[in-house]
Protein backbone atom coordinates (compact mmCIF):
# COMPACT_ATOMS: atom_id res chain seq x y z
CA UNK A 1 0.00 0.00 0.00
CA UNK A 2 0.94 3.62 -0.48
CA UNK A 3 -0.62 6.97 -1.35
CA UNK A 4 -2.21 9.45 1.05
CA UNK A 5 -2.21 8.70 4.76
CA UNK A 6 -5.05 11.22 5.02
CA UNK A 7 -6.29 12.52 1.66
CA UNK A 8 -7.47 16.13 2.05
CA UNK A 9 -10.80 17.31 0.75
CA UNK A 10 -10.40 19.93 -2.01
CA UNK A 11 -11.39 23.47 -1.14
CA UNK A 12 -14.47 24.85 -2.84
CA UNK A 13 -13.66 28.25 -4.37
CA UNK A 14 -16.24 30.21 -6.39
CA UNK A 15 -15.34 30.26 -10.09
CA UNK A 16 -12.84 27.39 -9.80
CA UNK A 17 -13.33 23.73 -10.67
CA UNK A 18 -11.15 21.26 -8.77
CA UNK A 19 -9.30 18.94 -11.20
CA UNK A 20 -6.73 16.99 -9.21
CA UNK A 21 -5.16 16.50 -5.79
CA UNK A 22 -1.49 15.60 -6.20
CA UNK A 23 1.25 14.72 -3.75
CA UNK A 24 1.98 18.39 -3.16
CA UNK A 25 -0.13 20.45 -5.59
CA UNK A 26 -3.85 20.99 -5.95
CA UNK A 27 -5.01 21.80 -9.46
CA UNK A 28 -8.06 23.85 -10.42
CA UNK A 29 -9.45 25.39 -13.62
CA UNK A 30 -10.80 28.93 -13.69
CA UNK A 31 -13.61 30.29 -15.83
CA UNK A 32 -11.16 31.41 -18.52
CA UNK A 33 -9.94 27.83 -18.90
CA UNK A 34 -6.56 28.53 -17.31
CA UNK A 35 -5.06 26.21 -14.69
CA UNK A 36 -4.73 27.35 -11.09
CA UNK A 37 -1.87 25.51 -9.39
CA UNK A 38 -1.64 25.67 -5.60
CA UNK A 39 1.47 24.28 -3.88
CA UNK A 40 0.55 22.95 -0.44
CA UNK A 41 2.81 22.19 2.52
CA UNK A 42 2.32 18.43 2.07
CA UNK A 43 5.37 16.18 2.19
CA UNK A 44 5.81 12.86 0.41
CA UNK A 45 8.36 10.13 1.08
CA UNK A 46 8.64 6.49 0.08
CA UNK A 47 5.50 6.80 -2.08
CA UNK A 48 3.41 8.04 0.85
CA UNK A 49 1.97 11.51 1.33
CA UNK A 50 2.61 12.01 5.03
CA UNK A 51 0.12 13.26 7.62
CA UNK A 52 2.51 16.05 8.70
CA UNK A 53 2.88 19.40 6.94
CA UNK A 54 6.13 21.36 6.50
CA UNK A 55 5.25 25.04 7.13
CA UNK A 56 6.02 27.37 4.19
CA UNK A 57 7.12 24.49 1.95
CA UNK A 58 4.55 25.25 -0.75
CA UNK A 59 5.51 28.91 -0.83
CA UNK A 60 9.22 28.05 -1.07
CA UNK A 61 8.54 25.71 -3.99
CA UNK A 62 6.42 28.32 -5.78
CA UNK A 63 8.76 31.26 -5.24
CA UNK A 64 11.84 29.24 -6.19
CA UNK A 65 10.13 27.98 -9.35
CA UNK A 66 9.19 31.54 -10.31
CA UNK A 67 12.81 32.64 -9.78
CA UNK A 68 14.10 29.83 -11.98
CA UNK A 69 11.51 30.50 -14.70
CA UNK A 70 12.91 34.03 -14.87
CA UNK A 71 16.51 32.75 -15.17
CA UNK A 72 15.50 30.42 -18.00
CA UNK A 73 13.06 32.54 -19.98
CA UNK A 74 15.52 33.19 -22.83
CA UNK A 75 16.03 29.41 -23.23
CA UNK A 76 12.44 28.20 -23.17
CA UNK A 77 8.97 29.66 -22.50
CA UNK A 78 7.13 28.68 -19.34
CA UNK A 79 3.49 28.17 -18.43
CA UNK A 80 3.04 31.01 -15.91
CA UNK A 81 0.40 33.62 -16.74
CA UNK A 82 0.03 35.33 -13.37
CA UNK A 83 0.58 34.96 -9.63
CA UNK A 84 -2.54 36.97 -8.74
CA UNK A 85 -4.72 35.39 -6.10
CA UNK A 86 -8.03 34.24 -7.63
CA UNK A 87 -11.08 36.12 -6.37
CA UNK A 88 -12.58 34.32 -3.39
CA UNK A 89 -9.49 32.17 -2.77
CA UNK A 90 -8.36 31.73 0.86
CA UNK A 91 -5.64 34.07 2.09
CA UNK A 92 -3.36 31.06 2.68
CA UNK A 93 -3.06 30.64 -1.10
CA UNK A 94 -1.01 33.83 -1.32
CA UNK A 95 2.56 33.15 -2.43
CA UNK A 96 1.82 29.53 -3.33
CA UNK A 97 -0.47 29.99 -6.35
CA UNK A 98 0.29 30.25 -10.07
CA UNK A 99 -2.22 30.86 -12.87
CA UNK A 100 -0.89 28.80 -15.77
CA UNK A 101 -1.54 28.02 -19.41
CA UNK A 102 -3.53 24.89 -20.08
CA UNK A 103 -1.00 22.86 -22.06
CA UNK A 104 -1.09 19.54 -23.86
CA UNK A 105 1.28 17.83 -21.41
CA UNK A 106 3.88 15.33 -22.59
CA UNK A 107 3.45 12.14 -20.49
CA UNK A 108 7.16 11.84 -19.68
CA UNK A 109 9.30 12.89 -16.72
CA UNK A 110 12.21 14.62 -18.45
CA UNK A 111 15.16 13.81 -16.19
CA UNK A 112 18.69 15.19 -16.55
CA UNK A 113 21.61 13.74 -14.61
CA UNK A 114 25.03 15.28 -14.20
CA UNK A 115 26.08 13.02 -11.33
CA UNK A 116 25.53 9.37 -10.55
CA UNK A 117 23.23 8.52 -7.65
CA UNK A 118 19.77 7.18 -6.83
CA UNK A 119 18.11 4.85 -9.31
CA UNK A 120 20.82 5.68 -11.85
CA UNK A 121 23.47 4.30 -9.51
CA UNK A 122 21.47 1.10 -8.99
CA UNK A 123 21.27 0.47 -12.74
CA UNK A 124 24.92 1.44 -13.26
CA UNK A 125 26.06 -1.08 -10.66
CA UNK A 126 24.12 -3.80 -12.45
CA UNK A 127 24.94 -3.04 -16.08
CA UNK A 128 27.22 0.03 -16.38
CA UNK A 129 24.30 1.85 -18.01
CA UNK A 130 21.63 4.39 -17.03
CA UNK A 131 18.40 4.21 -19.03
CA UNK A 132 20.35 2.11 -21.52
CA UNK A 133 23.13 4.70 -21.95
CA UNK A 134 26.59 3.18 -21.51
CA UNK A 135 28.82 4.86 -18.93
CA UNK A 136 32.53 4.35 -18.22
CA UNK A 137 33.90 2.00 -15.58
CA UNK A 138 35.00 3.26 -12.19
CA UNK A 139 32.09 5.54 -11.27
CA UNK A 140 30.67 5.49 -7.75
CA UNK A 141 27.94 7.15 -5.71
CA UNK A 142 28.21 10.89 -6.32
CA UNK A 143 30.61 10.73 -9.27
CA UNK A 144 30.30 13.49 -11.86
CA UNK A 145 29.41 12.08 -15.26
CA UNK A 146 31.56 12.84 -18.32
CA UNK A 147 28.63 14.91 -19.65
CA UNK A 148 25.00 15.41 -18.57
CA UNK A 149 22.62 12.72 -19.81
CA UNK A 150 18.88 12.61 -20.55
CA UNK A 151 17.30 9.75 -18.60
CA UNK A 152 13.51 9.91 -18.97
CA UNK A 153 10.93 8.20 -16.79
CA UNK A 154 7.25 7.42 -16.95
CA UNK A 155 4.94 9.63 -14.88
CA UNK A 156 3.42 7.68 -12.00
CA UNK A 157 0.19 8.17 -10.09
CA UNK A 158 0.22 9.16 -6.41
CA UNK A 159 1.62 6.23 -4.42
CA UNK A 160 3.50 4.68 -7.32
CA UNK A 161 7.09 4.86 -8.55
CA UNK A 162 8.23 6.63 -11.70
CA UNK A 163 9.94 4.04 -13.90
CA UNK A 164 13.09 4.83 -15.87
CA UNK A 165 12.75 4.16 -19.60
CA UNK A 166 15.05 4.38 -22.59
CA UNK A 167 15.13 7.25 -25.07
CA UNK A 168 13.94 4.82 -27.72
CA UNK A 169 10.87 4.00 -25.62
CA UNK A 170 10.07 7.71 -25.27
CA UNK A 171 10.38 8.14 -29.03
CA UNK A 172 8.01 5.22 -29.52
CA UNK A 173 5.47 6.70 -27.09
CA UNK A 174 5.48 10.38 -28.11
CA UNK A 175 7.17 10.40 -31.51
CA UNK A 176 10.74 10.97 -32.62
CA UNK A 177 10.39 14.75 -33.06
CA UNK A 178 8.91 15.30 -29.60
CA UNK A 179 11.49 13.01 -27.99
CA UNK A 180 14.29 14.98 -29.64
CA UNK A 181 12.80 18.28 -28.47
CA UNK A 182 12.48 16.94 -24.93
CA UNK A 183 16.09 15.79 -24.83
CA UNK A 184 17.46 19.04 -26.25
CA UNK A 185 15.39 21.25 -23.93
CA UNK A 186 16.09 19.12 -20.84
CA UNK A 187 19.85 19.17 -21.29
CA UNK A 188 19.92 22.88 -22.17
CA UNK A 189 17.91 23.85 -19.09
CA UNK A 190 19.91 21.52 -16.84
CA UNK A 191 23.22 22.92 -18.08
CA UNK A 192 22.12 26.52 -17.48
CA UNK A 193 20.79 25.70 -14.01
CA UNK A 194 23.88 23.63 -13.10
CA UNK A 195 26.14 26.60 -13.88
CA UNK A 196 23.97 29.06 -11.91
CA UNK A 197 23.84 26.71 -8.91
CA UNK A 198 27.59 26.07 -9.08
CA UNK A 199 28.26 29.81 -8.80
CA UNK A 200 26.33 29.72 -5.53
CA UNK A 201 28.22 26.76 -4.07
CA UNK A 202 25.58 24.16 -4.90
CA UNK A 203 25.86 21.05 -7.07
CA UNK A 204 22.77 20.24 -9.13
CA UNK A 205 23.16 16.47 -9.26
CA UNK A 206 19.99 15.71 -11.19
CA UNK A 207 16.54 17.13 -11.78
CA UNK A 208 13.27 16.36 -13.50
CA UNK A 209 11.16 18.63 -15.68
CA UNK A 210 7.69 18.49 -17.13
CA UNK A 211 6.90 19.91 -20.54
CA UNK A 212 3.76 20.55 -22.51
CA UNK A 213 2.80 21.96 -25.89
CA UNK A 214 1.05 25.31 -26.22
CA UNK A 215 -1.24 24.97 -29.21
CA UNK A 216 -2.59 28.52 -29.04
CA UNK A 217 -2.26 30.50 -32.25
CA UNK A 218 -1.95 29.42 -35.86
CA UNK A 219 1.66 28.26 -35.90
CA UNK A 220 3.36 25.08 -34.79
CA UNK A 221 2.75 24.03 -31.16
CA UNK A 222 5.44 25.42 -28.84
CA UNK A 223 7.23 23.30 -26.23
CA UNK A 224 6.76 24.96 -22.82
CA UNK A 225 8.36 24.30 -19.42
CA UNK A 226 5.61 23.56 -16.88
CA UNK A 227 4.77 22.52 -13.31
CA UNK A 228 7.54 23.26 -10.78
CA UNK A 229 11.15 23.67 -11.80
CA UNK A 230 14.48 23.14 -10.03
CA UNK A 231 13.13 22.90 -6.49
CA UNK A 232 14.29 20.58 -3.68
CA UNK A 233 11.26 18.40 -4.48
CA UNK A 234 12.24 17.91 -8.13
CA UNK A 235 16.03 18.08 -7.87
CA UNK A 236 19.01 16.85 -5.90
CA UNK A 237 20.99 19.82 -4.60
CA UNK A 238 24.26 19.10 -2.79
CA UNK A 239 26.57 21.53 -0.96
CA UNK A 240 29.61 21.75 -3.20
CA UNK A 241 32.08 22.10 -0.33
CA UNK A 242 30.95 18.74 1.12
CA UNK A 243 30.89 16.77 -2.15
CA UNK A 244 32.79 13.51 -1.78
CA UNK A 245 32.19 10.71 -4.29
CA UNK A 246 31.95 7.24 -2.85
CA UNK A 247 29.24 7.97 -0.29
CA UNK A 248 25.76 9.43 -0.01
CA UNK A 249 25.94 13.22 -0.23
CA UNK A 250 24.28 15.66 2.19
CA UNK A 251 21.44 17.39 0.40
CA UNK A 252 18.95 20.26 0.51
CA UNK A 253 15.74 18.27 0.49
CA UNK A 254 13.60 15.84 2.50
CA UNK A 255 16.53 13.74 3.73
CA UNK A 256 15.71 14.49 7.38
CA UNK A 257 12.27 12.99 6.75
CA UNK A 258 13.61 9.88 5.01
CA UNK A 259 16.24 9.31 7.69
CA UNK A 260 13.73 9.55 10.53
CA UNK A 261 11.14 7.33 8.82
CA UNK A 262 13.72 4.55 8.37
CA UNK A 263 15.18 4.94 11.88
CA UNK A 264 14.13 2.89 14.92
CA UNK A 265 12.70 6.10 16.40
CA UNK A 266 9.80 6.10 13.94
CA UNK A 267 8.79 2.51 14.66
CA UNK A 268 7.72 2.21 11.01
CA UNK A 269 8.54 -0.66 8.66
CA UNK A 270 8.44 0.73 5.11
CA UNK A 271 8.01 -2.82 3.77
CA UNK A 272 4.77 -3.23 5.71
CA UNK A 273 1.36 -2.09 4.52
CA UNK A 274 1.01 0.29 7.46
CA UNK A 275 1.07 4.04 6.73
CA UNK A 276 3.96 6.05 8.17
CA UNK A 277 3.49 8.01 11.41
CA UNK A 278 3.38 11.77 11.89
CA UNK A 279 6.75 13.53 11.98
CA UNK A 280 8.18 14.89 15.24
CA UNK A 281 8.46 18.67 15.56
CA UNK A 282 12.27 18.71 15.29
CA UNK A 283 12.21 16.82 11.97
CA UNK A 284 9.55 19.20 10.63
CA UNK A 285 11.63 22.23 11.69
CA UNK A 286 14.88 20.84 10.26
CA UNK A 287 13.22 20.00 6.95
CA UNK A 288 11.65 23.47 6.69
CA UNK A 289 15.08 24.93 7.37
CA UNK A 290 16.67 22.96 4.53
CA UNK A 291 14.08 24.13 2.00
CA UNK A 292 14.55 27.74 3.05
CA UNK A 293 18.35 27.40 3.01
CA UNK A 294 18.21 26.12 -0.57
CA UNK A 295 15.98 29.04 -1.58
CA UNK A 296 18.25 31.62 0.01
CA UNK A 297 21.49 30.17 -1.35
CA UNK A 298 20.17 29.85 -4.90
CA UNK A 299 18.34 33.19 -5.17
CA UNK A 300 20.52 35.31 -2.90
CA UNK A 301 17.29 36.56 -1.28
CA UNK A 302 16.23 36.39 2.36
CA UNK A 303 13.14 34.26 2.96
CA UNK A 304 11.96 36.17 5.99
Amino acid sequence: MSGFVEKPEPLQVPGLVHLHTGKVRDLYRNEAGDLVMVATDRMSAYDWVLPSLIPDKGRVLTQLSLWWFEQLRDLIPNHVISTDLPAGAPADWAGRTMICKNLDMVPVEAVARGYLTGSGLVEYNESRTVCGLALPEGLEDGSELPAPIFTPATKAEVGEHDENVSYEEVARQVGADTAAQLRQATLAVYSRARDIARERGIILADTKFEFGFDKAGDGEPTLVLADEVLTPDSSRFWPADQWQPGRAQPSYDKQFVRDWLTSPASGWDRKSEQPPPALPDDVVAATRGKYIEAYELLTGLSWE
